[in-house]
């Protein structure tokens, strides 16, 4: 055979090869939920029930949500620490604006839908001017949306002065207060969110613009791909999911805290490695995502059953990362 015959061959196996690397990953973490379900099964009564489930899901959808958003911007080659902020200072202006006085809120009443479009208005708004400042003005991603971070949680701690807003309308925290069939309807949310940010990215051409973008920012700009304006939009997206997953844990809690959102960009970060999301850009599926949030999820179920001092918890996650890295490394990741 000439060694055209050979290329041509080895050519036509690529597809085929990356298909079963796409396979593997996607399953990676099927042994260790397998585990997790037997484990927990063992661990408490209460485990294989559908309320145990259903609540599992409700503590699980806002943190999905929120690695949606990190992951359309980690798979862009960058990423945003602020979403943390975002997360708590969107719903606590939008509760602000609309709750009464009696409720720590400033007491114009304004319609709770009002409220709700304020939400997303600011979480799109910082990650529009987030997104503006990395890739026009090229600020260093990890120090200017860490000093977002910091900036914007003063102004969630401040606004209030330190205190936490109640007496919501039902309205507004409808995404993270009510069930549908059984099952909260933040979780069908999130799940329907990760279905179309899937679907998004695998046929839309701007989610295969997001790949390229993260493989190889210049080969993407040789090809007549609009590179900042494709960031610059990736980022403004994950605001706002970011704002929409703290009206969830809102709805969840039935109020707003000033310290809502502390210490969450860790285990959204935690989610998205160990679903395979590359730090590097350009590598990760939504699938993956969505396995790293269930996992994270089943873990902290599991350890709450088993009434695991919230410490333990911390270092569970620590080592799942170590583990999911160690995954990574082995099998490889896929672009496709």
């Amino acid at each position: 055979m000439t060694d055209a015959a050979v290329e041509h061959t080895e050519r036509s196996r690529l597809p085929t090869r990356r298909a079963l690397l796409g396979a593997v990953r996607g399953f990676a973490l099927a042994p260790a939920l397998v585990v997790l379900f037997i484990v927990g099964i063992f661990t408490s009564p209460a485990f294989f029930t559908t309320a145990n489930f259903s609540n599992t899901a409700q503590f699980s959808a806002a943190l999905g949500m929120v690695v949606v958003a990190e992951s359309l911007i980690l798979l862009t080659g960058s990423f945003d620490l602020s979403l943390q902020s975002v997360y708590g200072l969107a719903p606590m202006i939008g509760a602000w604006l609309i709750v009464p006085k009696d409720g720590q809120g400033l007491g114009t009443h304004w319609n709770p839908a009002i409220g709700i479009l304020i939400v997303l208005a600011i979480g799109g708004a910082v990650g529009l001017f987030n997104g503006f400042m990395v890739v026009k003005l090229r600020f260093n991603a990890f120090i200017f949306t860490l000093a977002m971070l910091i900036l914007l949680a003063g102004l969630q701690q401040g606004i209030v002065s330190g205190r936490t807003i109640y007496e919501m309308p039902p309205s507004f925290i409808y995404l993270g207060s009510a069930y549908w069939g059984g099952f909260p309807v933040s979780a069908w949310a999130t799940a329907a969110v990760f279905l179309v940010a899937a679907l998004f990215l695998r046929y839309h051409r701007v989610g295969r613009a997001i790949y390229a973008i993260g493989g190889n920012l210049e080969a993407a700009r040789a090809a007549g791909i609009k590179v900042d304006r494709v960031r610059i939009g990736v980022f403004a997206v994950a605001g706002m999911l970011a704002a929409a997953a703290g009206l969830m844990i809102a709805g969840q809690v039935v109020a707003v805290t000033a310290n809502q959102g502390n210490n969450l960009i860790f285990t959204v970060f935690a989610a998205a490695v160990i679903g395979g999301i590359s730090l590097d850009g350009g590598r990760g599926r939504m699938a993956g995502a969505f396995t790293g949030v269930v996992l994270l999820g089943l873990v902290n179920n599991v350890l709450v059953l088993r009434n695991t001092s919230t410490f333990w918890i911390d270092a569970a996650n620590g080592a799942i990362i170590l583990v999911a890295l160690g995954v990574a490394r082995v099998v490889g990741t896929d672009k496709t």
